[in-house]
């Protein structure tokens, strides 16, 4: 299941940047950045709702914003790619 999320963390105090650390490191264990704060997680539905849990129990939602945008099984054609970065195939060959 392709699933897009992304983030806004308040990073005006001290508590907000390590918040924003650990947003980012744990979309980093469970997908691929495309943006600055937008990643690509294809897991199966059941990781989907443990990483979700995660995190949403790091964010400040006073202060903070999270979105998850479900992709579905057929994402292929619903992405469009334009510009600098190259994309990627998540269920390609990956080379360590």
């Amino acid at each position: 299941m392709m699933t897009l999320v992304s983030y806004d963390v308040s990073t005006t105090d001290a508590a907000g940047r390590k918040r924003l650390r650990k947003v980012a490191k744990e979309c980093v264990n469970y997908g691929q950045r495309v943006q600055n704060s937008v990643f690509e997680i294809d897991v199966d539905y059941g990781t989907f709702l443990k990483v979700k849990d995660k995190l949403l129990k790091l964010i400040d939602e006073k202060k903070d914003s999270l979105r998850f945008y479900y992709l579905g099984s057929n994402w292929q054609r619903r992405v469009e790619h334009y510009g600098a970065k190259e994309t990627y195939d998540p269920e390609g060959t990956i080379i360590i």
